[in-house]
């Protein structure tokens, strides 16, 4: 993916009708949402075959004059009420999975108007250890777990999932990674990306870092 899930992980990007806050109405019942991304299968997943990976879904206005402040959703069920994880600056967020919502009574409320449409989508993250300093396989091999769980969590649309082939590494400013004797630098934007070596996950050499990154972001090119 240009970046995972830009379009979807597993669907094609779903076309979603917004609602006015003035007169807060149904944006999406709560577990059609998590059944098309497929977010209850990664969860079942045991913790160990996705210890490294953090999913997220998108939530984007098709109107660009739409800031992720003005995109806030509520899990209403009943009487009881949750906000949802506010959208970060690149209108990302952590949904969370509730089995107790797991049916037709919860659904989520928007607050944009009446006619609006977002586009809906995955993105993925691996998480790195602390410091600037680290051993290879554990880092780049959270490729791998990425397209396993990807597998599952497709099922039978697997041959219609995309491939996890790189993880681009994100910057505050200009920065270096060495593995061995290779060195790499960031880009334009301050990322740096690299695909698993499979002589290098097997050697497990260090990755030394000239300062840590504030993201690894899973990606299919």
């Amino acid at each position: 993916m240009k970046k995972f899930a830009r379009p979807t992980l597993l669907l094609p990007m779903l076309l979603l009708s917004l609602s006015a806050h003035a007169s807060e109405r149904v944006w999406v019942p709560y577990k059609k949402l998590v059944e098309q991304l497929r977010l209850d299968k990664f969860y079942a997943l045991p913790a160990a075959e996705r210890d490294r990976l953090q999913l997220y879904i998108t939530v984007k206005p098709e109107n660009k004059n739409y800031k992720p402040s003005d995109v806030v959703l509520t899990a209403v069920k009943g009487t009881e009420r949750q906000a949802l994880p506010a959208l970060s600056p690149d209108f990302r967020m952590t949904l969370p999975f509730n089995p107790a919502w797991m049916n037709d009574d919860t659904r989520i409320m928007t607050s944009l108007p009446k006619g609006e449409k977002s586009a809906v989508g995955l993105e993925a993250t691996t998480t790195v250890p602390e410091g600037t300093q680290w051993t290879y396989t554990p880092v780049m091999g959270s490729v791998q777990q990425m397209n396993q769980a990807i597998k599952k969590m497709a099922g039978a649309l697997s041959m219609f999932a995309p491939t996890i082939k790189s993880i681009v590494f994100k910057f505050a400013k200009p920065a270096q990674l060495t593995v061995g004797s290779q060195v790499f630098n960031t880009d334009t934007k301050n990322q740096i990306k690299l695909k698993p070596d499979s002589a290098l996950l097997k050697d497990n050499p260090a990755m030394v870092l000239s300062e840590r990154p504030f993201e690894a972001e899973l990606s299919d090119e």
